[in-house]
């Protein structure tokens, strides 16, 4: 028999937040089906920015309706992850001269965020952007001013989406720039410090879980 909540339980599943998360898994699957139609690509960038941008939506409303929750918290942080594989990915079979680059950016996303996330469960958080980061100045920066957030994150979104937009069309002229590829070198400066905030998160993440090791294996001890 299935467990029944109480009557006096909230459905968190059917939080405003959760349910923009649900439409965000399913954009980013639309996406991925017409990824690789060469006459659908503006549909396929179309839903993935879509989805990249309810992003902020979804904790927009967790706050204001007093909505957080750790289910909100990891379909969040999957979807961010897994869409942005997905894109990585088709970048890998339309730019295969560059396959290992986006082989290694996959797995350095995915990496970072991850042990990230265990380190922050280890030490009490509720969402990975919540753990203590007083003593990483480039952490706390990056996870307190929202500002800098939301730009870092979409500019790294929009470097992929125009690479991939790039290997179907230059774009629309713009002041005789092409816009795709003008996007892609504007944009790639802050693929680069975010892939290089990425590296900085996995090594403070490993050594906040090797303190954790640490202290447990001291108290063994003791």
């Amino acid at each position: 028999m299935e467990p029944r909540m109480a009557p006096s339980q909230p459905n968190v599943f059917l939080f405003v937040p959760n349910l923009i998360g649900y439409a965000r898994v399913i954009l980013m699957f639309i996406a991925f089906y017409y990824m690789r139609n060469p006459e659908l690509y503006t549909i396929t960038v179309a839903c993935y920015l879509l989805s990249q941008l309810l992003d902020a939506f979804d904790g927009h409303a967790a706050r204001l309706l007093g909505q957080s929750s750790k289910f909100g918290g990891m379909l969040d942080m999957l979807t961010d992850r897994c869409s942005t594989l997905g894109l990585v990915m088709a970048l890998g079979v339309l730019y295969p001269d560059y396959f290992l680059f986006f082989q290694c950016y996959a797995v350095l996303d995915i990496w970072s965020h991850w042990i990230h996330l265990t380190a922050s469960h280890y030490a009490g958080a509720t969402s990975h952007k919540q753990i203590d980061l007083t003593e990483n100045p480039i952490l706390y920066y990056y996870y307190t001013n929202r500002t800098v957030l939301f730009g870092m994150c979409a500019g790294n979104e929009l470097f992929f989406a125009a690479l991939y937009l790039l290997r179907f069309s230059e774009g629309p002229d713009v002041g005789g720039y092409a816009l795709f590829r003008s996007t892609a070198l504007l944009c790639a400066p802050i693929m680069v410090i975010k892939s290089v905030i990425s590296v900085v998160q996995l090594v403070a993440a490993s050594r906040n879980i090797v303190m954790v090791d640490s202290e447990e294996h001291a108290k063994a001890r003791s």
